[in-house]
């Protein structure tokens, strides 16, 4: 059975130094993790990473590949013998290919990481265009070529066409445990992205108001949470039921002072979780100035109930920042959908936007909101996503 080879260029961690190991280990392990019962194989030599399976293990390769964190990029390669036939019969190969795509130019770029491969890697380039050259496949351009065919020469030889962009960033896994506040919009399930790119394993905590809002609120998070997962290698969501706390708030605090001590409402729960299940932060999808609650005096009285390290990734994001990366991994539509969470029930019209923490818990005192908060809490609902879901 003919076997197919992807090539895999690592991102970041090769940046390492004397832990660059243990952050390899982990890429492969999460790479063989995706790849379980998929009869593929994958190992690390030399700063690349081969994955390797026959044909039928092709979609799940490539599954696995296009959601790992970690990887700059990767190309289905063709392995052939250190022989200059057996490179040129592979290239001319690939040049077809992308002639028969509508290419029109092309280049080589040539690696020799074997040192004892007799021609330099600026040889092997020149005798493998040239050989592309004089059938007339493709026409020359080594400044911006349609096509750039890549060639390695390190225990074999490998020739591969274009190279699939990564996700790079960091394995999962091996940046620690946080608690993302995950809501159903566009910005928090993109900030847990951006968290999974620094290696961080995620946990979700999800805060419902039934019956103002609504089944299809709920489902819509748990979908969201799903598309983590898939980057993530599996994710926990935490349903907490706010009802009774919102409406507290409703009856008992200005108006123009709901969103800000919701804010702080669901710090407390979040403090409760992360404790209860071992994260060392917490992680919202805050953007400095974006809404009232996201101004900076707003965000330091949210911040005042957090008993650990409250991470922003996207305090410097503009919207269409956030919205390109949302569309980029397959949350954007789920987010859009007309059912709105808890974040914007009893909005007051006219929000404070410069709150003092002072005062601002003196209101949460006397609303006697902490109380509510540890009984939501304690009747949370729990769900595991896995990857493959």
């Amino acid at each position: 059975m003919e076997t197919v080879t992807y090539l895999v260029k690592l991102g970041e961690l090769t940046l390492k130094g004397g832990n660059r190991k243990d952050f390899e280990e982990r890429l492969v392990q999460n790479a063989r993790h995706y790849l379980e019962r998929k009869r593929a194989s994958v190992r690390l030599v030399s700063g690349r990473m081969y994955v390797e399976g026959p044909e039928e293990s092709v979609p799940a390769i490539e599954y696995a590949l296009s959601h790992l964190v970690g990887i700059a990029g990767w190309s289905r390669a063709a392995k052939v013998g250190k022989t200059m036939d057996e490179m040129k019969a592979a290239v001319i190969a690939e040049a077809e290919r992308a002639r028969d795509g509508g290419k029109r130019s092309f280049k080589i770029e040539a690696r020799r990481a074997d040192k004892d491969f007799p021609l330099t890697s600026y040889e092997i380039a020149r005798d493998l265009g040239e050989a592309v050259y004089e059938r007339g496949i493709l026409a020359v351009d080594v400044h911006a070529p349609d096509a750039v065919i890549s060639v390695e020469v390190r225990e074999r030889a490998f020739v591969y066409g274009p190279t699939v962009p990564g996700h790079r960033g960091l394995p999962c896994g091996t940046g620690g445990r946080g608690l993302l506040l995950l809501s159903g919009g566009i910005d928090s399930p993109v900030a847990g992205y951006r968290m999974l790119k620094r290696g961080m394993k995620l946990d979700c905590i999800y805060f419902h108001s039934h019956p103002y809002t609504s089944p299809e609120a709920q489902k819509k998070v748990e979908d969201l949470a799903r598309v983590l997962a898939r980057y993530g290698l599996g994710t926990h969501l935490n349903v907490v039921p706010f009802t009774e706390v919102q409406q507290r708030i409703r009856d008992n605090a200005p108006v123009d002072y709901a969103t800000v001590l919701l804010r702080m409402c669901m710090m407390s729960a979040a403090n409760r979780l992360a404790r209860a299940i071992g994260s060392k932060c917490l992680i919202t999808g805050e953007s400095l100035g974006q809404v009232a609650s996201q101004t900076i005096e707003n965000m330091t009285v949210t911040n005042s109930m957090a008993e650990l390290p409250v991470l922003r990734p996207l305090v410097g994001m503009d919207k269409d920042e956030i919205i390109a990366t949302a569309k980029s991994i397959g949350t954007y539509e789920t987010s859009i959908l007309p059912y709105e969470d808890c974040c914007v029930l009893f909005s007051p019209k006219h929000p404070v936007l410069k709150a003092k923490v002072a005062y601002t818990r003196e209101l949460y005192d006397r609303a006697g909101l902490e109380p509510l908060v540890e009984e939501a809490f304690l009747a949370r609902a729990h769900s595991r996503f896995g990857w493959e879901e």
